[in-house]
Parts: C-alpha cells; structure tokens; sequence
C-alpha cells in the first residue's frame, strides 16, 4: 500500500445523532498548557462507539474549568454514561472533583474511570461514593458495552445481572467489591481511526517541539513482553504486546499531516521497536511521510539491529528515541527484571552518535538494596554515556515500585481476574492508600511520579537534586524550544567547572540562576 491510497475520506462533522446515547468523555488536567498534546484515551474510547454513539470530548488540559464544562455539556438531561480516564498522579485530584461535582448535580449517571489508575489500584479507585464501575486493562469494548447497557435500562444504577457479564470491569455489589473476569486484549487497529474532529479544534493540539512546529501523538501499537519491577505498563498488560497494523498506522499519519497539518510525529507505543524484523516495515511506512519522530525504545532490541535497519532508521527521520537504561551494573538489571544489559547502552549511545539519533536515557535511582552505591556508580556511568555520545539526554527518576501479578495466583485460577497487588511502597514503606483521595495527596503523588521513595535519606534526596541540577545546566536538553542562546550558554558555562571535577554538591549559584533562566525539565514535561 502506498500513500497514495489511504483515503481517510471527508471530514466528519460534530453533532448529535437522533436516537443515539449521549456520552460526556473527560480527560482530566494533568499537564501544563505547553505540554498539551491529543487526549489519545478518550480519543480511543470515541472511536469504539462510532459510528451510533454521541459523545462529547471535554479535554481538562485546554479549558480553565473542566468541571464546568462537563456540568454544562450534561445539561438538563442525563446522559447514559460519563466515562473519566484517570492516569496516576496528578489527574487523580482533577478526576475527583469532576466526579463529585456530576454526582451532587446528577446522582443517577453512572460515573465510570478507566485507564492506568484503575487498573494497577481498582479496589482504592472503586472505594469512592463517585465511581460506579471501573474498566480495567484495554477499556475500549468494555466501556462500549457498558454504555450500551445503561443506553438499553431506565435511570439509576445498572442492574446487578447486567454488571456480571461485562468481563474487565470492577465494581461494588451492595458494598462488595467485584472484579469481574478480565478482557482479552485486541489490536488498536481493530477499531476505527480515532474521531479527532470531535475534539473541535484539532490544529490547537499541534504544539511546537524541537522536532517540529506542529507536533502530533500517535500509538501505534500496545503492551510490552517485558516485565520491569518498576513499570506501570507490566500491571497492565501483563506481558502482552500487540503491534501495529500497516494500513491503519499509515491512513492516521496521512490524517494527522495531510488534513491538520502535522510536521513530526511523537510515538507513545511503550516500547515501539518489539523485534527487527517486525520494526523494519513499520519503519519503511514511516519514512514515507519523511516526519522528525520521537518514540520509545529498549537498548538490548536496537544494540541487535543490523547496519541495513540503522540505516533506515536514520532514513525514516527518526530523531530521539528514549531508552530504558535504568542501571549502571548487570546485577541491578537482573533485580529491576529488566532483560537488558550496561553494554547494549554503551553500544546503542555509539550507534545513535554515527547515525544522527539523540538517545534519551532515563535511569531510576535509588534502589532499596543499596542506595547510595548505585547512585554513585550511576553518576559514573552517565559521565560514560555523555563521552560515547555528548548530545545523549539523561533522565533521572527515583525507583518506585509498581503492583505486580501475583503469577503463582494466576497459573491455579486461569479464569479469575488479574489484580496487580502491591503490600508495601518499598520494604519497611507505608501501604499503599485504599482510596482515590488517599493517592492524590503530596507524598504519593511524588512516589507515584517517581520523585521520591520512603526509604530515601535526605542525604541521598541531596545527591540526587544537587546532580541533576547540575546535568541539566552543563548539558541543557535540546528539547527546549524557548530558552534562548545566551541562557543556555550562560548556564553551561557556569557548570562547566563543577561538572568537570565532579563537584556536585549544594550548587547553589546554578539554582538561583534556573530562576533567572528557567529551563525545561524532560522528567516533567518530557515534549
């Protein structure tokens, strides 16, 4: 198939349906106006109900009052569902006052959370008087199902009968809680092309990064096979990884840049590059549309790549790609399940060097073992990396550990729902919270964010902040587009001494000039 022949056909016009269900979908703000990129979740979710389902889009990271605008679009009249998508972190909080807000206004819509929070947490997500049902996992069929059924009943709770049969949901029979058997996953292109005309103004979601002046987000394909400790996406898809089809991945990017007007593509597959002989297509389908694009990669996958496929990853424009190193020793790989090693990111940071490629490194710091050893052996690395190829990124997180499969559990009840659990945060740490308000205050929201762990020292909270302040001045990340020369230039120079002799510590004239000179910081914002 060529270009040429994806034909994605006139542009749909917004509206309601005569006869059709009204669903209010609501991505809760969790970004700055900056970072504002296409609310894929809720985009997905729109497309399972096309053609027959009226929905409205409300993307709480483009209006000033999501609540409202959800109240508003509700109306006088109730509509059959409002589905949230809830990310851990800071869309928790938002997600919470929506939610309470339809409940007092409208105490008979079903109010339902999907996505990664109530996936890897349903029994703290559902432990609210706001949520009615939770759709784990994969949640387009489920939440067709759902709406289908509150569509098909008069107002009020959905029948106890109704709920059993809808596999991958959880929620409370009478104060029970119920996690119903799980849903298989099933390739994203076995839906349509997502409704993005739905969202109003698409070009607005089209934001300048170094990679191009109207940035676009794509997934292309879901799951991972990998199983990182530290990994929300291991709690959620277990395993699983379900790649692109061709045709369908080719008619979004012909939408995204010949319709919107797309200039580069952001890739949120969470490991894009699965095998090479399978990336090598998706990459001759992309080097069509001649786009900049930034995407997800493992360091073992690319350090196996043939000379002919790094080739064409330079003729495909790929332009950063961020890399799990996560550890500067074999032995800490091994313990994270990480299936990779040191030397395939010291040849893949050579490898990204010869063939144009910025490598974004990200590394997870602080491991309960032993803290302030592999801190000190990871900053030795880094400055590694950084002489194999100076324009790598490095990215610094704290080690948080995720809800895993209990696999013994799974292997005796093969028919019985999937729960992530997690006793602990940590050995010795707190349990988690059991409610959604208990994951929205402070200190979770830095460990889920992997800002902090409860058995960190501040001594090593020190080390952590006063080296990475430094990195990011001596090196600032190209992905700063409004940071002008002369700043960049004023900070690299004034942490060129310290970083030279390693002296890391209490940098206190680079921080009072970051507030002078504010740079844009990847672990936050990433693009």
């Amino acid at each position: 198939m060529t270009v040429a022949n994806v034909h994605a056909g006139p542009e749909p016009r917004p509206g309601s349906r005569p006869g059709t269900p009204r669903v209010i979908l609501v991505n809760p703000r969790m970004c700055s106006p900056r970072s504002v990129r296409l609310p894929l979740s809720i985009l997905a979710l729109a497309a399972a109900l096309e053609p027959d389902g009226d929905c409205v889009l409300i993307d709480g990271n483009m209006v000033e009052d999501a609540t409202g605008q959800v109240l508003e679009a509700i109306g006088d009249h109730s509509p059959a569902v409002v589905g949230i998508t809830v990310m851990p972190g800071p869309q928790v909080a938002p997600a919470i006052a929506i939610s309470r807000a339809v409940r007092a206004r409208h105490p008979d819509v079903p109010i339902v959370w999907g996505g990664y929070f109530p996936t890897l947490h349903p029994d703290a997500a559902i432990n609210a008087p706001y949520v009615d049902i939770v759709v784990r996992g994969q949640g387009e069929q489920t939440f067709r199902e759902i709406v289908e059924a509150a569509t098909g009943q008069t107002r009020g709770p959905l029948a106890t009968s109704v709920l059993e049969g809808i596999p991958g949901i959880t929620w409370n029979d009478d104060g029970r809680i119920r996690h119903n058997p799980d849903r298989a996953f099933v390739p994203p292109q076995t839906f349509p092309a997502l409704p993005y005309h739905r969202l109003g103004n698409v070009k607005a979601y089209l934001r300048p990064s170094f990679l191009g002046t109207r940035t676009a987000v794509h997934q292309a394909a879901i799951g991972c096979r990998y199983r990182c400790t530290f990994c929300g996406v291991v709690s959620m898809f277990n395993g699983i990884t379900l790649l692109p089809g061709l045709e369908s991945l080719a008619e979004s990017l012909y939408i995204l840049t010949h319709r919107y007007g797309a200039n580069a593509i952001q890739f949120y597959d969470h490991n894009f590059f699965d095998r090479e002989t399978t990336s090598v297509p998706v990459l001759e389908t992309i080097a069509r549309f001649n786009l900049p694009w930034w995407c997800y990669a493992r360091a073992d996958t690319l350090a196996g790549f043939s000379t002919e496929t790094w080739r064409l990853l330079r003729r495909s424009r790929l332009t950063m790609a961020y890399i799990g190193a996560e550890a500067a020793t074999d032995e800490v790989l091994r313990g994270m399940k990480k299936g990779s090693r040191v030397d395939d990111t010291i040849l893949v940071a050579e490898r990204c060097r010869t063939y144009g490629i910025i490598p974004e490194f990200s590394f997870v710091l602080g491991g309960p073992d032993d803290p302030d050893g592999e801190i000190t052996r990871t900053f030795r690395f880094i400055r590694r990396l950084k002489r194999a190829h100076p324009r790598c990124e490095i990215i610094l997180y704290v080690y948080s550990p995720t809800p895993q499969l209990d696999r013994a559990a799974a292997r005796r009840h093969p028919t019985a729902a999937r729960i992530p659990t997690l006793a602990t945060y940590g050995p010795g740490g707190p349990p988690p919270p059991t409610t959604p308000e208990g994951w929205s205050t402070q200190p979770w929201l830095d460990y889920v964010c992997h800002r902090d762990a409860p058995w960190l020292t501040p001594h090593i909270r020190r080390r952590i902040r006063d080296f990475r302040t430094v990195l990011e001045c001596r090196f600032p990340t190209v992905q700063d587009v409004d940071t002008p020369p002369w700043g960049r230039a004023i900070l690299k120079g004034m942490a060129s001494w310290r970083y030279a002799l390693e002296r890391y510590a209490a940098p206190a004239e680079l921080r009072a000039a970051r507030r002078l000179i504010p740079l844009r910081v990847p672990e936050a914002e990433s693009l």
